[in-house]
């Protein structure tokens, strides 16, 4: 079995954990994790990680994703989708003109404050926000910064309107969806959403489950296809089975500083490493 990345398509309608338990059956396996969790609701890219590489999940850079987002005017619901119960609605819809639902949507550009979604995984206590919003339970959603950095009006209609975000990681879009009915004082609820890109992991690039089912290893990539973020060291070819065996490698000449690094040895990926007082010492390996 290889050890790898998955860039999965999540299909709507099920959950981030439902998607692995299906790669676990496909594959056989009961080591797969993953990153970045997705709402049931929406769909897109999930990065997956099969056998040993889920060591490496720590190591991907996923700061920075993108989103199309339909947003519909004229209701809206206490899950900010349209998987939840419709809390407010207004008899007539009128979405403004492209110029002025732009310039709206330029005023989200930046570092904004945002609530999450009461039926969220956020952790409250201990205990998902989801799960206590069904039981009815009382709670206050912390409010948290993000970085909005990109947001394309893409498509607009009489009561609709399809927007691309780029932003960074903890944002929420139905939050953002949102706070834009209230910019434009109307209910809205985000109709549907897929996430197009998470890091290094894009949405021309993933395979659906029916794929994976079909294609099978060939859709697992190398870990260090994503490992972008760490700068590459090579060991001499007869040092790779020391580092993975644990064992730290001399290196007096090293000059990239205190940092992890993508180890390879005989051009082979063996793990990450470290270099601290003249050695690279191993921190996770294949």
């Amino acid at each position: 079995m290889k050890d790898g990345f998955i860039n999965l398509l999540k299909p709507p309608g099920m959950s981030s954990h439902d998607a692995i338990n299906a790669v676990r059956k496909i594959f056989g396996v009961k080591r797969v994790g993953h990153a970045g969790t997705l709402d049931p609701a929406a769909a897109g890219v999930l990065p997956v990680a099969v056998g040993r590489a889920a060591k490496f999940l720590e190591y991907l850079t996923l700061n920075d994703k993108s989103y199309r987002g339909e947003i519909l005017a004229g209701i809206a619901t206490d899950s900010g989708d349209d998987t939840g119960k419709i809390i407010a609605a207004a008899d007539f819809a009128s979405l403004p003109d492209e110029q002025e639902l732009t310039s709206l949507l330029n005023k989200f550009v930046g570092k904004i404050k945002q609530t999450p979604p009461l039926y969220s995984a956020i952790k409250i206590k201990g205990k998902k926000a989801r799960d206590l919003a069904r039981k009815d339970r009382e709670f206050v959603m912390p409010v948290r910064e993000v970085n909005i950095y990109k947001i394309s009006l893409v498509k607009l209609r009489r009561d609709t309107f399809v927007i691309d975000v780029e932003c960074s990681k903890g944002t929420y879009i139905r939050s953002l969806a949102t706070d834009i009915g209230q910019e434009l004082n109307l209910p809205v609820t985000l109709k549907f959403l897929v996430r197009t890109r998470v890091g290094d992991f894009s949405l021309a690039d993933a395979c659906t489950l029916e794929e994976l089912a079909r294609c099978g290893e060939e859709r697992i990539l190398p870990s260090e296809k994503f490992l972008t973020a760490m700068p590459r060291y090579d060991l001499p070819t007869h040092r790779a089975k020391a580092f993975q065996n644990g064992l730290p490698t001399d290196d007096r000449n090293f000059e990239g500083g205190e940092k992890l690094l993508a180890v390879f040895g005989g051009g082979v990926f063996v793990g990450v490493g470290r270099y601290f007082k003249g050695s690279i010492y191993p921190v996770k390996v294949l």
